[in-house]
């Protein structure tokens, strides 16, 4: 299995496979990890995300690590974890999924869009902080962070993140990024989330 730290460090993006259905799910993880891509979340709001889960962690989950976006719920981290998902990416901060989700021993990235969320959240064993909506947010606001938040602390802006604006954000003190519509909308095919992906993976460097 890979753990957090190693599969990001490889690569720190996270592909956001939002509106991903089950047959078509390994063709686009193979492309993604064929690119060098090590994270890939299933949001919840997808159609049988615990399908594309169980599919993807079966086929990939030896070398890059698989989970669940969009989680709202601590039910909704056992259902991921009952799936082989071993990575909870939330929307918000509720300290109750990030207990849940820590007691089960799994990856958890809350979304944080106010220094008091992205403080309790470290305190409930948060692995990384989810800068969400970053586009709202932008740069400034991670800048300041950075100069209060303990050095750790790795900051993951989603929202907004293309190959153009990353090289900002790197600079302000981003720790690697989660890629959404750039990267995958729904009815995108293996191809064209390689060619995107290949995109991200060249801005990085």
């Amino acid at each position: 299995m890979t753990c957090f730290d190693t599969a990001f460090t490889r690569c720190p993006l996270i592909a956001i496979l939002r509106g991903v259905q089950p047959h078509e799910a390994l063709d686009i993880g193979r492309v993604l990890v064929d690119t060098g891509f090590t994270i890939i979340e299933v949001p919840l709001n997808s159609p049988a995300p615990y399908q594309s889960i169980a599919l993807l962690q079966d086929t990939f989950g030896d070398r890059i690590l698989v989970g669940a976006g969009t989680v709202t719920s601590p039910d909704a981290v056992g259902e991921v974890a009952s799936h082989g998902g071993r990575l909870v990416v939330m929307p918000h901060a509720d300290l109750a999924v990030i207990t849940e989700a820590k007691k089960r021993g799994m990856i958890c990235t809350p979304g944080v869009a106010t220094p008091t969320e992205g403080f309790a959240a470290l305190h409930a064993g948060a692995d990384a902080l989810k800068l969400f909506p970053a586009e709202q947010l932008g740069t400034k606001a991670l800048t300041a962070w950075k100069s209060v938040f303990p050095r750790s602390t790795r900051f993951i802006p989603v929202g907004g993140i293309t190959p153009d604006n990353m090289q900002s954000y790197l600079a302000a003190g981003a720790a690697g990024f989660g890629l959404g519509s750039a990267l995958y909308r729904a009815g995108n095919t293996a191809a064209d989330v390689g060619r995107a992906a290949d995109r991200f993976m060249k801005a990085l460097s």
